[in-house]
Protein backbone atom coordinates (compact mmCIF):
# COMPACT_ATOMS: atom_id res chain seq x y z
CA UNK A 1 0.00 0.00 0.00
CA UNK A 2 2.55 2.24 -0.27
CA UNK A 3 2.51 3.54 3.47
CA UNK A 4 5.79 3.71 4.86
CA UNK A 5 6.54 6.27 1.98
CA UNK A 6 6.84 10.25 3.35
CA UNK A 7 4.50 12.72 3.69
CA UNK A 8 5.64 14.99 1.45
CA UNK A 9 4.84 14.08 -2.37
CA UNK A 10 6.55 16.53 -3.89
CA UNK A 11 9.74 16.74 -5.70
CA UNK A 12 12.63 18.17 -3.59
CA UNK A 13 13.33 21.02 -6.56
CA UNK A 14 14.54 21.39 -9.61
CA UNK A 15 16.81 24.27 -9.16
CA UNK A 16 19.39 26.47 -7.55
CA UNK A 17 16.16 28.53 -6.16
CA UNK A 18 16.78 30.93 -3.66
CA UNK A 19 13.53 31.83 -3.31
CA UNK A 20 11.96 28.69 -2.69
CA UNK A 21 15.03 27.38 -0.91
CA UNK A 22 15.52 24.14 -2.58
CA UNK A 23 18.18 22.20 -4.67
CA UNK A 24 17.99 19.43 -7.29
CA UNK A 25 16.97 16.10 -5.43
CA UNK A 26 19.41 13.22 -6.14
CA UNK A 27 21.60 15.79 -8.34
CA UNK A 28 24.66 13.74 -8.16
CA UNK A 29 23.06 10.09 -9.15
CA UNK A 30 21.01 11.29 -11.78
CA UNK A 31 24.27 12.75 -13.55
CA UNK A 32 26.49 9.99 -13.31
CA UNK A 33 23.33 7.34 -14.31
CA UNK A 34 22.81 9.88 -17.23
CA UNK A 35 26.34 9.79 -18.54
CA UNK A 36 26.42 12.96 -20.33
CA UNK A 37 28.47 13.19 -23.80
CA UNK A 38 29.19 15.75 -24.89
CA UNK A 39 27.61 17.40 -27.82
CA UNK A 40 24.69 14.89 -27.12
CA UNK A 41 20.90 15.41 -27.13
CA UNK A 42 19.46 15.27 -24.04
CA UNK A 43 16.03 15.30 -22.53
CA UNK A 44 14.76 16.94 -19.38
CA UNK A 45 11.33 16.24 -19.60
CA UNK A 46 10.25 18.13 -15.61
CA UNK A 47 12.61 21.20 -16.23
CA UNK A 48 11.55 22.88 -12.96
CA UNK A 49 13.38 25.80 -11.72
CA UNK A 50 16.09 24.06 -13.99
CA UNK A 51 18.84 22.45 -11.19
CA UNK A 52 19.19 19.00 -13.21
CA UNK A 53 19.31 21.00 -16.93
CA UNK A 54 21.76 23.45 -15.54
CA UNK A 55 24.20 20.72 -14.94
CA UNK A 56 23.48 18.57 -18.05
CA UNK A 57 23.69 21.51 -20.24
CA UNK A 58 27.50 22.30 -18.39
CA UNK A 59 28.47 18.71 -19.74
CA UNK A 60 27.21 19.14 -23.07
CA UNK A 61 29.60 21.97 -24.57
CA UNK A 62 28.48 23.70 -27.86
CA UNK A 63 27.31 20.71 -30.33
CA UNK A 64 25.20 19.54 -28.13
CA UNK A 65 21.32 20.06 -27.60
CA UNK A 66 18.94 20.20 -24.35
CA UNK A 67 15.30 19.73 -25.02
CA UNK A 68 13.23 20.61 -21.96
CA UNK A 69 9.57 20.32 -21.16
CA UNK A 70 7.69 21.61 -18.27
CA UNK A 71 3.73 21.80 -17.60
CA UNK A 72 4.36 24.98 -15.90
CA UNK A 73 4.34 28.05 -17.53
CA UNK A 74 5.81 29.93 -14.67
CA UNK A 75 8.88 27.37 -13.56
CA UNK A 76 9.46 28.13 -17.63
CA UNK A 77 9.35 31.96 -17.16
CA UNK A 78 12.19 31.79 -14.20
CA UNK A 79 14.37 29.93 -16.15
CA UNK A 80 14.04 31.85 -19.60
CA UNK A 81 14.96 34.61 -16.90
CA UNK A 82 17.83 33.04 -15.39
CA UNK A 83 18.75 31.74 -18.73
CA UNK A 84 18.06 34.67 -21.03
CA UNK A 85 21.60 34.49 -22.90
CA UNK A 86 20.97 30.74 -23.73
CA UNK A 87 17.33 29.57 -24.15
CA UNK A 88 16.80 29.49 -27.79
CA UNK A 89 19.78 29.03 -29.82
CA UNK A 90 22.22 31.46 -28.51
CA UNK A 91 25.82 29.95 -27.16
CA UNK A 92 26.17 32.57 -23.79
CA UNK A 93 25.78 30.62 -20.89
CA UNK A 94 24.84 32.69 -17.74
CA UNK A 95 26.69 33.84 -14.83
CA UNK A 96 29.93 31.65 -14.34
CA UNK A 97 33.22 31.55 -16.25
CA UNK A 98 33.20 33.60 -19.01
CA UNK A 99 35.52 31.32 -20.81
CA UNK A 100 32.74 28.63 -20.73
CA UNK A 101 30.39 31.29 -22.85
CA UNK A 102 31.31 29.84 -26.03
CA UNK A 103 31.02 26.21 -25.33
CA UNK A 104 27.36 26.58 -24.03
CA UNK A 105 24.77 23.86 -26.01
CA UNK A 106 21.02 24.56 -28.03
CA UNK A 107 18.45 25.02 -25.28
CA UNK A 108 14.89 24.66 -26.59
CA UNK A 109 12.49 25.28 -23.30
CA UNK A 110 9.19 23.83 -24.38
CA UNK A 111 5.52 24.40 -22.51
CA UNK A 112 3.94 20.96 -22.12
CA UNK A 113 3.82 17.48 -20.59
CA UNK A 114 6.91 15.35 -21.87
CA UNK A 115 3.98 12.89 -22.98
CA UNK A 116 4.08 14.67 -26.03
CA UNK A 117 6.72 13.00 -26.91
CA UNK A 118 4.97 9.63 -27.26
CA UNK A 119 2.75 11.17 -30.06
CA UNK A 120 5.33 12.98 -32.51
CA UNK A 121 6.01 14.46 -34.85
CA UNK A 122 8.61 15.89 -32.01
CA UNK A 123 11.36 17.73 -31.15
CA UNK A 124 13.08 14.19 -31.52
CA UNK A 125 11.95 12.81 -34.71
CA UNK A 126 14.80 13.81 -36.89
CA UNK A 127 17.40 11.65 -34.26
CA UNK A 128 17.43 9.56 -31.50
CA UNK A 129 18.55 11.43 -28.13
CA UNK A 130 21.42 10.46 -25.78
CA UNK A 131 19.72 10.23 -22.62
CA UNK A 132 16.45 11.12 -20.99
CA UNK A 133 15.32 12.41 -17.05
CA UNK A 134 12.28 12.90 -15.48
CA UNK A 135 12.53 14.50 -12.06
CA UNK A 136 8.54 13.01 -11.36
CA UNK A 137 5.86 14.90 -8.71
CA UNK A 138 5.96 18.25 -7.40
CA UNK A 139 8.55 21.09 -7.58
CA UNK A 140 9.31 23.41 -4.50
CA UNK A 141 8.33 26.17 -7.28
CA UNK A 142 4.56 24.67 -6.94
CA UNK A 143 4.66 23.53 -3.51
CA UNK A 144 5.17 26.01 -1.57
CA UNK A 145 3.09 28.66 -2.81
CA UNK A 146 -0.61 28.68 -1.31
CA UNK A 147 -1.79 29.65 -4.54
CA UNK A 148 -1.41 26.54 -6.00
CA UNK A 149 -3.34 24.45 -4.04
CA UNK A 150 -1.11 21.79 -3.68
CA UNK A 151 -0.49 21.66 0.17
CA UNK A 152 -2.88 21.54 2.88
CA UNK A 153 -0.17 23.00 5.18
CA UNK A 154 -1.44 26.82 4.33
CA UNK A 155 -4.98 28.26 2.85
CA UNK A 156 -5.18 28.32 -0.70
CA UNK A 157 -7.98 27.52 -3.88
CA UNK A 158 -8.55 24.08 -4.59
CA UNK A 159 -6.67 24.26 -8.16
CA UNK A 160 -3.30 21.84 -8.06
CA UNK A 161 -2.71 21.83 -11.57
CA UNK A 162 0.69 22.36 -12.89
CA UNK A 163 -0.40 23.21 -15.99
CA UNK A 164 -2.45 26.71 -15.07
CA UNK A 165 -4.29 26.43 -18.60
CA UNK A 166 -5.71 23.08 -18.03
CA UNK A 167 -9.05 23.03 -17.63
CA UNK A 168 -9.86 20.27 -14.36
CA UNK A 169 -9.41 21.90 -10.99
CA UNK A 170 -9.36 19.48 -7.85
CA UNK A 171 -12.19 21.60 -6.83
CA UNK A 172 -14.25 20.69 -9.90
CA UNK A 173 -13.67 16.99 -8.50
CA UNK A 174 -14.54 17.99 -4.97
CA UNK A 175 -17.19 18.96 -5.83
CA UNK A 176 -18.88 17.35 -8.85
CA UNK A 177 -17.87 13.65 -8.61
CA UNK A 178 -20.18 11.41 -7.27
CA UNK A 179 -19.16 9.33 -4.14
CA UNK A 180 -17.98 6.46 -5.46
CA UNK A 181 -16.33 8.17 -8.15
CA UNK A 182 -14.11 10.00 -5.52
CA UNK A 183 -13.60 6.95 -3.63
CA UNK A 184 -11.93 5.22 -6.07
CA UNK A 185 -9.93 7.44 -7.09
CA UNK A 186 -9.16 8.61 -3.97
CA UNK A 187 -7.70 4.62 -3.72
CA UNK A 188 -6.90 4.14 -6.32
CA UNK A 189 -3.87 7.07 -6.60
CA UNK A 190 -3.79 7.74 -3.08
CA UNK A 191 -3.91 4.19 -1.53
CA UNK A 192 -5.79 5.25 0.95
CA UNK A 193 -7.85 2.53 2.90
CA UNK A 194 -10.28 4.67 3.91
CA UNK A 195 -11.02 6.13 1.09
CA UNK A 196 -15.09 5.66 0.55
CA UNK A 197 -15.28 7.59 4.78
CA UNK A 198 -13.48 10.02 2.84
CA UNK A 199 -15.44 10.31 -0.25
CA UNK A 200 -18.69 9.98 1.99
CA UNK A 201 -17.74 13.21 3.92
CA UNK A 202 -16.72 15.19 0.87
CA UNK A 203 -19.93 15.10 -0.34
CA UNK A 204 -21.43 15.94 2.73
CA UNK A 205 -19.84 19.12 2.97
CA UNK A 206 -19.68 20.34 -0.08
CA UNK A 207 -18.90 23.04 -1.85
CA UNK A 208 -15.32 22.87 -0.65
CA UNK A 209 -13.31 26.10 -1.83
CA UNK A 210 -10.22 25.75 -0.17
CA UNK A 211 -7.23 23.64 0.80
CA UNK A 212 -7.22 23.81 4.53
CA UNK A 213 -11.38 23.27 4.41
CA UNK A 214 -10.94 19.61 2.71
CA UNK A 215 -7.75 19.10 4.79
CA UNK A 216 -10.01 19.67 8.04
CA UNK A 217 -12.33 17.28 6.54
CA UNK A 218 -10.14 14.62 5.56
CA UNK A 219 -8.66 14.56 8.68
CA UNK A 220 -11.64 14.18 10.75
CA UNK A 221 -13.30 11.16 8.70
CA UNK A 222 -9.96 9.26 8.68
CA UNK A 223 -8.61 9.87 12.20
CA UNK A 224 -5.17 7.93 12.60
CA UNK A 225 -5.57 4.66 14.44
CA UNK A 226 -1.81 3.48 15.31
CA UNK A 227 1.48 5.51 15.57
CA UNK A 228 2.50 4.74 11.76
CA UNK A 229 -0.61 6.57 10.86
CA UNK A 230 0.59 9.32 12.69
CA UNK A 231 3.64 9.75 11.24
CA UNK A 232 1.73 11.53 8.23
CA UNK A 233 -0.82 13.88 8.17
CA UNK A 234 -4.39 11.99 7.14
CA UNK A 235 -4.76 14.03 4.16
CA UNK A 236 -1.75 13.49 2.64
CA UNK A 237 -2.47 10.37 0.39
CA UNK A 238 -5.95 12.01 -1.04
CA UNK A 239 -4.50 15.28 -1.47
CA UNK A 240 -1.75 13.03 -3.75
CA UNK A 241 -4.72 11.21 -5.03
CA UNK A 242 -6.55 14.30 -6.33
CA UNK A 243 -3.24 16.12 -7.69
CA UNK A 244 -1.97 13.27 -9.79
CA UNK A 245 -5.78 12.79 -11.04
CA UNK A 246 -5.85 16.39 -12.27
CA UNK A 247 -2.51 16.32 -13.81
CA UNK A 248 -2.62 13.01 -15.55
CA UNK A 249 0.74 11.72 -13.65
CA UNK A 250 0.62 8.23 -14.04
CA UNK A 251 -1.26 8.36 -17.49
CA UNK A 252 1.82 11.20 -18.78
CA UNK A 253 4.46 8.39 -16.86
CA UNK A 254 3.67 5.56 -18.70
CA UNK A 255 3.44 7.44 -22.27
CA UNK A 256 7.27 8.53 -21.90
CA UNK A 257 7.91 4.58 -20.48
CA UNK A 258 6.17 3.17 -23.70
CA UNK A 259 8.09 5.81 -25.94
CA UNK A 260 11.61 5.77 -24.50
CA UNK A 261 12.90 2.91 -26.01
CA UNK A 262 12.33 4.35 -29.95
CA UNK A 263 13.77 7.55 -28.26
CA UNK A 264 17.09 6.48 -27.01
CA UNK A 265 20.07 5.77 -29.02
CA UNK A 266 21.96 2.45 -28.25
CA UNK A 267 23.60 3.02 -25.22
CA UNK A 268 21.58 6.19 -24.52
CA UNK A 269 19.83 6.12 -20.53
CA UNK A 270 16.72 6.55 -18.99
CA UNK A 271 16.60 7.68 -15.63
CA UNK A 272 13.19 8.68 -13.70
CA UNK A 273 13.26 10.06 -10.15
CA UNK A 274 9.81 9.05 -8.50
CA UNK A 275 8.30 10.05 -5.17
CA UNK A 276 5.83 7.33 -4.41
CA UNK A 277 5.11 3.87 -4.70
CA UNK A 278 2.93 4.28 -7.46
CA UNK A 279 4.92 6.25 -9.49
CA UNK A 280 8.32 3.77 -8.55
CA UNK A 281 6.21 0.65 -9.28
CA UNK A 282 5.68 1.70 -12.83
CA UNK A 283 9.06 2.85 -13.40
CA UNK A 284 10.48 -0.70 -12.68
CA UNK A 285 7.87 -2.80 -14.03
CA UNK A 286 9.01 -0.96 -17.00
CA UNK A 287 12.51 -1.21 -17.05
CA UNK A 288 12.26 -5.07 -16.44
CA UNK A 289 9.65 -5.75 -18.98
CA UNK A 290 12.49 -3.65 -21.17
CA UNK A 291 15.26 -5.87 -20.08
CA UNK A 292 13.24 -9.13 -20.71
CA UNK A 293 12.67 -7.85 -24.05
CA UNK A 294 15.83 -6.98 -24.70
CA UNK A 295 15.82 -3.19 -25.50
CA UNK A 296 17.40 -2.72 -21.85
CA UNK A 297 20.39 -3.06 -19.44
CA UNK A 298 18.79 -1.92 -16.13
CA UNK A 299 21.50 0.00 -14.20
CA UNK A 300 19.85 -0.16 -10.75
CA UNK A 301 19.11 -3.51 -9.28
CA UNK A 302 17.33 -1.67 -6.39
CA UNK A 303 16.49 2.35 -6.09
CA UNK A 304 18.78 4.35 -5.50
CA UNK A 305 18.03 6.50 -2.59
CA UNK A 306 19.45 9.96 -1.11
CA UNK A 307 21.82 9.47 0.89
CA UNK A 308 21.64 10.72 4.80
CA UNK A 309 23.41 14.06 4.31
CA UNK A 310 20.86 14.89 1.57
CA UNK A 311 18.13 14.04 3.43
CA UNK A 312 19.82 16.38 6.08
CA UNK A 313 19.99 19.19 4.42
CA UNK A 314 17.15 18.98 1.88
CA UNK A 315 14.36 16.90 4.50
CA UNK A 316 12.02 16.87 0.99
CA UNK A 317 14.55 14.48 -0.60
CA UNK A 318 13.75 11.54 1.72
CA UNK A 319 11.25 9.54 -0.50
CA UNK A 320 12.65 9.52 -3.73
CA UNK A 321 13.69 6.80 -5.30
CA UNK A 322 16.13 6.47 -8.72
CA UNK A 323 15.91 3.87 -11.54
CA UNK A 324 18.14 3.83 -14.48
CA UNK A 325 18.24 1.54 -17.51
CA UNK A 326 20.40 1.55 -20.58
CA UNK A 327 19.23 1.26 -23.96
CA UNK A 328 20.58 -2.04 -25.84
Amino acid sequence: MGTDWEDTPERGGHGRNEEVGHVPVLLKEAIDFLAVRRGGTYIDCTVGLGGHSYEIAKRLGAPGRLIGFDKDLEALRRVRQRWKDVVGGSRLAVGENPGQQADWPKVELRHGSFAELAHGPGPTTDDQVDGILADLGVSSLQFSDPARGFSFQAEGPLDMRMNPQSELTAEQVVNQFDERELADLIYEFGEERRSRRIARAIVRSRPLRSTFQLAQIVAAAARPMNQAERRIHPATRTFQALRIFVNRELDDLRELLERAPQLLKPGGRLVIISFHSLEDRIVKDAMRAGARSGQYQVLTKKPVAPSDEEIASNPRARSAKLRAAEKV
